[in-house]
């Protein structure tokens, strides 16, 4: 049990990969018929839905007080409102393989964080690995594209504010973790995800003259909307929650570039795309780094395991 304990971790880290590469899918056929708002909308009152049902049929237990909303709302705001807001602007602004690149950036940032709010020091052979892992998503994006476009300074500065804001998530729900569980965390989430997705699409309906159709694109989005609120928020949210609750923030956000394999590995076997030797010799740097961050990482920093072992177990 010990052995299976330990690994864990790094197996809820693949299952965040895995979810998130083949939600991708989803998004882009979804955005065929609908704003980027009105789905994060739909999809982020779909996660808090499934999350209340689940809640009060007893499956899932947990409190929270109006202190505790407001301790994690700032870690709510940073994922998924500031992180998808600026995601979706930079896309809009820029270009996809200019996005990737820049996203991409998101552990080294979360490293360097990580050392200066929690005292998590990644060491030397740590940030080689890091930068593998980047290494690889960037060389698949350049060769997919032979020279990256979409240079745009306001496009450049709303994905220089995803990436802070995806790694300040990283280190708040790492911190967060000494007091909170992983499902009071994404609770906390999703509901301010839903809550405030959703006023900004109703408002973009109103404006429009469209407000009668707002759930409309349910009739033949449903499947989209489902994948992307219970599998993709509820269940990688959790997950990733949970990960960075067991390991340093700078191990859980390495996690994050192996969805690019995901998204490559999705696209060959349900889309019918093309794979190039430039995608097996990314992939195997991510990899790589992956398992390079996580295998020489340091023990737990003692502040997190004092936090942790103080108040986490009065929570439930």
């Amino acid at each position: 049990m010990i052995q299976i304990n330990r690994y864990l971790p790094y197996l809820a880290g693949s299952g965040v990969a895995l979810t998130w590469g083949l939600s991708f899918m989803f998004t882009r056929g979804a955005l065929d018929s609908i704003t980027p708002f009105h789905l994060l909308g739909l999809r982020f009152a779909a996660a808090a839905l499934a999350m209340a049902l689940l809640r009060a049929s007893g499956i899932i237990k947990f409190n929270l007080k109006l202190s505790d909303y407001l301790y994690l709302l700032p870690l709510s705001v940073f994922q998924p409102i500031l992180y998808f807001s600026a995601e979706t602007t930079g896309i809009m602004l820029t270009s996809a393989s200019y996005s990737g690149m820049i996203i991409a950036a998101i552990p080294i940032v979360v490293a360097i964080l990580s050392a200066i709010v929690l005292r998590e020091y990644p060491n030397r052979i740590q940030i080689f690995f890091i930068l593998a892992s980047v290494c690889g998503v960037i060389f698949i994006v350049f060769m997919d594209n032979q020279s990256i476009e979409g240079f745009n300074p306001m496009g450049t500065l709303a994905l220089l504010g995803a990436v802070t804001a995806a790694a300040c998530y990283n280190i708040a729900s790492r911190k967060a973790s000494a007091n909170y569980s992983p499902l009071q965390t994404t609770w906390a989430m999703m509901i301010v995800g839903a809550v405030v997705f959703n006023a900004i699409a109703v408002f973009q309906s109103l404006s429009a003259g469209k407000i009668a159709f707002y759930f409309a694109p349910l009739n033949e989005l449903w499947l989209s909307v489902l994948y992307l609120g219970v599998i993709s928020s509820v269940a990688a949210f959790f997950l990733f929650n949970y990960v960075l609750s067991k390991v340093t923030a700078t191990q859980g956000a390495v996690f994050v570039n192996m969805v690019t394999v995901v998204a490559i590995a999705a696209g060959v076997l349900f889309m019918g795309e093309n794979i190039y030797w430039y995608h097996l010799a990314g992939t195997t740097a991510i990899l790589l780094g992956i398992w390079g961050t996580n295998r020489f990482a340091p023990p737990p920093t003692e502040y997190h395991e004092a936090e942790t072992t103080g108040r986490a177990a009065q929570k439930t």
